[in-house]
């Protein structure tokens, strides 16, 4: 299906592409064969130590350029990346297995994200205030935090990581990128792009390895001012805590469990049309997907019927397949998760409408499922899924929707689609998440926040927002010169 070759892995360290030094490697596996497409090198404590040596020089010397220059550098960045576009998304396709057209999506996107806050990097202003005695000069100076450590998910190998390197480089951070194991070349070949665009060796490094054992040594480093981290709440909350004992900074991008609110005026065919697509892409793996669907009454049979006929007819294979809609999950993990939730949903008495089983022996595919009348204490009601699995209950009155929307402990994203300026007002007061989108699919754009509340983390990515997580501000008052 593709001519592209699966590169060859390496460690990022000190401005050298090179193996762990010990040797050791990790496999990659194909989610949508199973086999085996390459050797991931997995780094020692003592590729660590030179890469937080390299980190701190990197700091040192990177700071001192000045933004204009940090700006056209990430601007090249993201011009190589475009260039470069059509085989960053074959490579991430062959190792994720999204579809095609959905990765260089990503790539693309990552390279509008580059240029944004390339932008926004060299506007990294401070302000004047005015004095209460006229011979004092009071000044408040945005510095570069220092050594960022950043640890990236596999589900969107360059989106996520790119929001982290772009913006850290952008005020003259260094970083230490602890890349995706399960996706790793797309990552590696996007930091490619940041040193072949001028960005120093030492400024970025790009570690793989065992998660653990890379977070519990970086996060207590003197080295690292900054942590930034998207992946489970339940990592988060061990990496928050472990940064909080050393007063490090964080940004925490945790999980979700997005409701998505269909009220008995708005647009169905619109509603299915886009719900259904979030749903389903990337098989489900991401964090922001709609997972609870909460529908009125009055539309409910409407709604069930669209979304069952969508979900029975999407075209489910090979991402490097043209006509493929949903690519295989990213690993048997993902197979045996939808498993225990779906088996777990029809005990407690949903009923399954279509789907619900691993589609053939080979690769991770699975089928897109959805379930109606979920019990709540159903753990795919109370566990972020992950996954192609669509649960749709109804409701009857506006405040039982609003109060299943904020139930659970998750706030990152959540949607509603309505035809009443009433209702959409009250939605984006009421609604407990750190994002919501009504009447479209409105998140995770370059120039807007991107982050959660309560057990979806804390902190933004995005926007004038994901600069200031990589700057400290610094009061100077000075008198009579």
């Amino acid at each position: 299906m593709s001519d592209v070759a699966y590169p060859k892995l390496a460690l990022h360290i000190a401005g050298a592409w090179r193996p762990a030094a010990d040797g050791e490697t990790l496999p990659v596996i194909n989610p949508a064969t199973g086999e085996t497409i390459g050797e991931l090198p997995k780094a020692s404590t003592a590729d660590l130590d030179e890469a937080l040596a390299a980190a701190d020089r990197g700091f040192a010397a990177w700071r001192k350029v000045g933004a204009f220059e940090r700006y056209k550098i990430l601007r090249k960045a993201a011009d190589l990346l475009r260039e470069r576009a059509e085989t960053v998304a074959t490579i991430m396709t062959i190792e994720q297995g999204k579809p095609l057209y959905e990765a260089r999506i990503e790539t693309n996107g990552a390279a509008d994200t580059c240029d944004w806050l390339a932008e926004e990097g060299r506007r990294n202003y401070g302000r004047v205030i005015p004095p209460r005695s006229g011979d004092v000069l009071q000044l408040v100076i945005k510095e570069p935090v220092g050594p960022v450590a950043a640890f990236t998910p596999w589900n969107f190998p360059i989106n996520q990581a790119i929001r982290k390197v772009a913006a850290a480089l952008s005020v003259g951070c260094s970083v230490i990128l602890k890349g995706p194991e399960d996706t790793p070349a797309s990552c590696q070949e996007m930091v490619r792009c940041f040193l072949d665009a001028g960005v120093p060796g030492d400024a970025l490094q790009l570690v793989f390895g065992v998660p653990s054992e890379i977070s519990e040594y970086l996060i207590p480093s003197p080295v690292i001012r900054k942590i930034s981290f998207t992946g489970s709440t339940a990592v988060g909350k061990h990496l928050a805590a472990l940064a909080g004992q050393h007063m490090k900074r964080a940004t925490m991008e945790l999980g979700g469990h997005a409701p998505a609110i269909v009220f008995e005026d708005a647009d169905i065919d619109k509603a299915l049309s886009v719900l259904s697509a979030n749903k389903y892409r990337n098989a489900g793996q991401v964090c922001i997907a709609p997972t609870r669907f909460l529908v009125h009454e009055a539309v409910y049979d409407r709604f069930v019927d669209g979304f069952v006929d969508i979900s029975r007819n999407l075209e489910v294979g090979n991402g490097l397949d043209p006509k493929t809609k949903m690519g295989p999950l990213a690993h048997s993990r993902r197979i045996e998760a939808m498993e225990t939730l779906v088996a777990d949903a029809v005990e407690k008495g949903a009923t399954l409408k279509t789907g619900g089983k691993r589609i053939g022996n080979q690769g991770f595919f699975y089928e897109p499922t959805v379930f109606t009348d979920v019990p709540l204490d159903a753990r795919i009601m109370n566990e972020e899924p992950f996954g192609p699995v669509a649960s749709i209950n109804r409701f009857k009155d506006h405040d039982e929707a609003i109060t299943e929307a904020n139930r659970l402990a998750y706030g990152l994203a959540a949607y509603a689609y309505t035809n009443s300026a009433q209702t959409a007002s009250a939605l984006g007061a009421r609604i407990e998440s750190g994002m919501v989108s009504i009447n479209h699919h409105g998140v995770a754009l370059p120039e807007t926040p991107f982050g959660g509340m309560k057990d979806s983390g804390y902190g933004s990515e995005g926007g004038i927002e994901g600069l200031d997580a990589y700057v400290t501000t610094k009061f100077v008052t000075q008198q009579g010169l």
